[in-house]
């Protein structure tokens, strides 16, 4: 048997996993495509983390964002997670991009539109089953979504607490294991008065902050895949 030495078996994990390239798809929103540079940071942090072996994936261009980043994505402006599937849009997407890994945040516009959590969640379940399909193997993470204070909806910060808590049930119910679900906390430390423009959509510090809410997660993923 050949021992490696910590350094020499260190670098042939990082050759190996550099040779496996993961697809990743943001799905979502404005929130996540409009810009959405939250995921050009998001991109650049794992760069310099010399987590290089991804592909971000998805039907939409990059925005910019000040820099050049991978950053195809699938956040489209104004859509509901409900909205989504009674239009079975997503099977389309999935079999034009091949991702591994899925990172989505809706429900913002859900929420908007009067929504309750079962209905979110609910679609959330087919969105989920339409991803397994694609891919037995599926990694799955999902948001719970980021506060929201929109001037014309007095009660939206309640219903996103709601269906936060929603989510984590949920989560823990439609996970497995060949194909589990995380979820990523991008609600707690995140203000919808000083880290959004308008009470929805992230500034510059709320870009920072959903960036670092989903590398962790990501990263751990990707190395799963590795």
């Amino acid at each position: 048997m050949v021992k490696l030495t910590p350094l020499l078996a260190l670098s042939a994990f990082a050759s190996h996993a550099l040779t496996i390239t993961v697809k990743i798809i943001p799905l979502g929103d404005s929130i996540t495509g409009s810009p959405g540079c939250w995921r050009a940071l998001l991109w650049q942090q794992l760069q310099s983390a010399g987590v290089t072996n991804t592909d971000f994936v998805g039907t939409l261009p990059a925005q910019g964002c000040g820099f050049t980043y991978d950053g195809e994505n699938e956040g489209h402006g104004g859509y509901l997670a409900t909205g989504i599937v009674a239009n079975n849009q997503l099977p389309g997407w999935l079999s034009a991009t091949h991702p591994d890994i899925v990172m989505m945040h809706l429900g913002t516009n859900d929420v908007w539109n009067n929504k309750s959590p079962a209905e979110i969640t609910a679609a959330f379940g087919t969105l989920v089953d339409q991803m397994r399909a694609s891919k037995s193997g599926m990694r799955i993470l999902v948001a719970k979504i980021i506060p929201m204070a929109p001037s014309n909806c007095a009660d939206c910060g309640t219903r996103v607490v709601d269906l936060n808590t929603a989510i984590g049930t949920w989560a823990v119910s439609k996970s497995t294991a060949a194909s589990p679900i995380t979820v990523v906390d991008c609600w707690t430390g995140f203000s919808a008065i000083s880290d959004t423009v308008d009470g929805v959509h992230p500034n510059d510090s709320g870009n920072a902050k959903l960036a670092n809410s989903w590398f962790q997660p990501l990263v751990d993923n990707i190395k799963a895949l590795g």
